[in-house]
């Protein structure tokens, strides 16, 4: 019997948690209301997406109503930026900030303002990827209209000091938009004290499903919608509400926050050793970002001599599913935008693959994917080889 594979793909999904599916389940079937209907069963789901709200809005530190439900953390992003940005350039703001290390769902939206007539303009990072804060004070001028800059990279791990670079947004007059996507459930996040003017996160990150997101956005933050239709969410997300999922996000944003900590310590633990066995027998691999503040969850390194592809191959026919990088550019050719903006060669960048533990991670799947981990790397580079050659 084929075992079942060891899944460190934690970054790209999660699956969704028992409890979660179990509160989401009646909203599919017996209280299937519209929220925006009148009459009891419209009520009843009204109540229960409003208590979503709450729930949410609890666990940020924030108010039910600076929340904006959306589909996931593209749209939150896209929504953030291209929502102020809208306003704010017919104030005379119109330059977005951002980093080179970004996700494509803040850098392809900061082209498109680009598109519109504005200005992008890109951070240069160090090394390890961190935002270099004079880099930061150079972009910043009265034109700034928002700043965009992730909280932990979804492909190296690397934590960005957001209450500092915060900190010299806001003194700027600008607003600062931080995707925490991969952030929230990992770093303790209060927005009562962190003046961050809109935050991104998605549900199916956290154990929740997909399809479903939340934007926050602080009160009295212009924005403009990015649809146009019925009056729902004040106008800022228009169109039927998705109960089941809203609740979905509320059960696993609370059962994430509840157990941050322990799995912080537990996944800082199993990715160190992850680490230590990998360059003990794979001794010239690369741990990209080694140096800098990283995230428990991801471990990202590359394999001199191989390629993303075949490692990736061999890692999957041996049952481990990893990824090259973002799951958002799967089946894309190249190398990673994020390693390349960091200064990492294209011969060193071409052998990269992510690492992702999460709820599914085992002391044996990591004691088994060190073991099996050298013959791969050979075999993979035998693969790039005869390509190649």
């Amino acid at each position: 019997m084929r075992p079942a594979p060891i899944y460190l793909d934690h970054a790209a999904t999660t699956p969704v948690r028992e409890e979660v599916l179990a509160a989401m389940t009646p909203y599919f079937s017996v209280r299937f209301g519209n929220p925006s209907s009148s009459h009891r069963v419209g009520r009843e789901a009204r109540a229960a997406f409003d208590e979503a709200r709450e729930r949410i809005a609890a666990c940020l530190g924030a108010h039910a109503d600076e929340i904006v439900f959306t589909s996931g953390g593209t749209e939150s992003d896209n929504l953030a930026i291209l929502g102020t940005w809208r306003v704010l350039r017919t104030r005379g703001r119109d330059v977005v900030v951002t980093a080179p290390t970004e996700h494509k769902a803040v850098l392809e939206v900061a082209h498109h303002v680009a598109d519109e007539g504005g200005t992008e303009r890109l951070l240069d990072v160090d090394d390890e990827g961190r935002v270099r804060p004079e880099a930061l004070d150079a972009a910043l001028d009265a034109r700034v209209a928002v700043c965009a800059v992730m909280w932990i990279n979804n492909e190296t791990g690397v934590v960005q000091d957001v209450p500092a670079i915060t900190e010299r947004v806001k003194a700027a007059g600008a607003l600062m938009h931080t995707d925490a996507v991969q952030a929230f459930g990992k770093l303790p996040i209060d927005l009562r004290t962190l003046p961050v003017d809109l935050l991104a996160m998605s549900g199916h990150k956290l154990g929740g499903p997909k399809g479903i997101g939340a934007l926050f956005v602080r009160r009295g933050t212009p924005l403009a919608p990015l649809l146009h239709g019925g009056a729902q969410d004040r106008g800022r997300r228009p169109g039927t509400e998705n109960v089941a999922a809203a609740i979905g996000l509320a059960v696993a944003a609370e059962r994430a926050l509840a157990e941050r900590a322990h799995e912080w310590a537990r996944l800082e633990a199993l990715r160190d050793a992850l680490q230590r066995t990998v360059l003990a027998r794979v001794p010239d691999a690369v741990v990209h970002s080694a140096g800098a503040p990283r995230a428990p969850h991801i471990l990202n390194l590359s394999v001199p001599g191989t390629d993303s592809e075949s490692l990736l191959m061999a890692l999957d026919l041996a049952g481990i599913c990893a990824s090259g990088g973002s799951a958002c550019q799967s089946g894309s050719v190249g190398t990673s935008h994020v390693l390349a903006a960091m200064g990492v060669s294209r011969e060193l960048a071409a052998g990269a693959v992510r690492l992702s533990l999460g709820a599914l991670t085992t002391d044996d799947d990591v004691t088994r994917v060190g073991e099996v981990f050298p013959a791969l790397v050979e075999k993979a580079r035998r693969l790039a080889g005869a390509v190649s050659a």
